[in-house]
């Protein structure tokens, strides 16, 4: 028992300093942009656990994400302002719509290997500032390269990105088969880092967490 408890303690400092040093070492080590230079402001969207990226929606944005339409997202709708993406674990994501619908096996899944989806929802007009709302300004040539990177996680079949049916949480979201494997190391809010770095922004080395993706982008750009 003491000897379980001695690798506990010592698994939890080494994931403390990895998770410290995933935060204040920046990557990449040189900003690739002027922060505040450009002219597109994106969104990250958190919750305890959770990262998204909300993009501003214009005619370009809609015509590269045309199959949201298709689908039944109303993505063209005039009062839509953002569409909002996020990637995560395929069981959780799926089963688990709020926190009194938490079950043991999407969260096991979590933390050891599952597929992935992509979630996207429309949104209005959101409120900035906000704690769980932070804006960054990015250049054309960024925000073209984020889009490539949203649309490249996207799994697709004979026809486009695959849909799953039945599986959105109301009529103004939807879920799509996605490219990758999520697990503890790999999530959400690591594929949410990696957009903004694509961005032209600076993150962590290692952000699991939205606390220390938050922390990351406040230091390092």
């Amino acid at each position: 028992m003491r000897r379980a408890l001695r690798l506990l303690a010592t698994l939890a400092v080494m994931a403390a300093l990895a998770g410290t040093l995933g935060t204040l070492v920046p990557r990449p080590l040189w900003p690739a942009a002027a922060a505040g230079e450009g002219r597109r402001h994106i969104l990250v969207l958190k919750n305890p656990i959770h990262t998204d990226i909300a993009i501003p929606v214009d005619d370009n944005v809609r015509r590269r994400f045309h199959f949201l339409a298709a689908d039944g997202l109303p993505a063209d709708a005039p009062q839509v302002r953002y569409l909002v993406f996020g990637w995560g674990g395929r069981a959780f994501y799926l089963e688990t719509p709020t926190w009194s619908e938490l079950k043991a096996v999407p969260v096991l899944k979590a933390l050891t290997l599952d597929a992935s989806v992509m979630h996207v929802a429309v949104a209005s007009a959101i409120k900035e500032p906000h704690p769980d709302v932070t804006g960054f300004d990015v250049d054309e040539e960024h925000f073209s390269e984020l889009l490539d990177y949203i649309a490249a996680s996207f799994q697709q079949g004979p026809n486009g990105p695959i849909l799953l049916d039945n599986a959105g949480y109301s009529a103004f979201d939807r879920f799509y088969e996605a490219n990758g494997h999520f697990n503890a190391l790999v999530g959400c809010n690591t594929w949410t880092a990696g957009a903004l770095r694509v961005a032209g922004l600076r993150t962590g080395w290692w952000n699991p967490l939205p606390a220390s993706l938050g922390l990351s982008m406040r230091l390092h750009n």
